[in-house]
């Protein structure tokens, strides 16, 4: 499977914001946003390019893409779904992005990142309603119970991450067990549980044409 090998650090320069992409890291000022806020490579430092339309589209695809760690196939078949359900297309899609599996790890801070959240269930780490669930894409729902599975329950990583997340908000729509290393899916996230700046309508935009 094609992903993202080199250093992702450059991503967040190429989008001109934090991804969020290194967990802690993006809060110290070792972040390279912090350090080189211009896009990489030999001509970043002369300009960032001024875009207008398709481009400021691209760009927030691009971005959102990047966030959550998925390929552009997988992006396109989440829209599409999205675009056939009853509700806000651009909303129903971010809805899907956060229901993730490897992203609900990381909101409930047993993981630093989501990719870290990906490489920890594809390890088999993690059970949704009693059931080992070794894919990432999984799409958690409402009423979803996820906990760690009894044979990593002293995971030495899982525990450092749950203990240096203690401070870290829960999302609203999910119920968390710290000290029992199990969470509960209450209901379907909204919108404004998602702190990203994203603009989901230009996707929707992009996608429409």
């Amino acid at each position: 499977m094609a992903r993202q090998m080199g250093p992702v650090c450059r991503l967040c320069r190429r989008e001109g914001t934090k991804l969020f992409l290194k967990g802690e890291r993006c809060h110290t000022e070792k972040c390279a946003i912090e350090r080189r806020n211009f896009p990489p490579g030999q001509h970043g430092k002369d300009r960032r390019p001024r875009m207008l339309g398709y481009g400021v589209q691209l760009r927030e695809k691009q971005k959102v893409r990047r966030i959550y760690g998925i390929l552009e196939g997988q992006f396109r078949r989440y829209f599409e779904k999205a675009a056939v359900k009853k509700g806000i297309t651009g909303e129903l899609l971010l809805q899907y992005l956060e229901r993730r599996l490897d992203n609900v790890v990381h909101r409930i801070g047993l993981a630093a990142s989501r990719a870290q959240g990906r490489q920890a269930v594809r390890h088999g780490h993690f059970q949704v309603n009693g059931r080992k669930v070794n894919i990432p894409s999984y799409v958690v729902k409402p009423g979803d119970v996820l906990e760690v599975r009894p044979g990593s329950r002293e995971n030495k990583t899982l525990l450092a991450n749950r203990d240096s997340s203690a401070h870290q908000a829960v999302p609203t729509w999910i119920e968390l067990d710290r000290d029992n290393l199990r969470a509960k899916i209450l209901s379907n996230p909204q919108r404004q549980d998602i702190a990203q700046p994203i603009q989901e309508q230009l996707i929707v935009e992009l996608y429409s044409k």
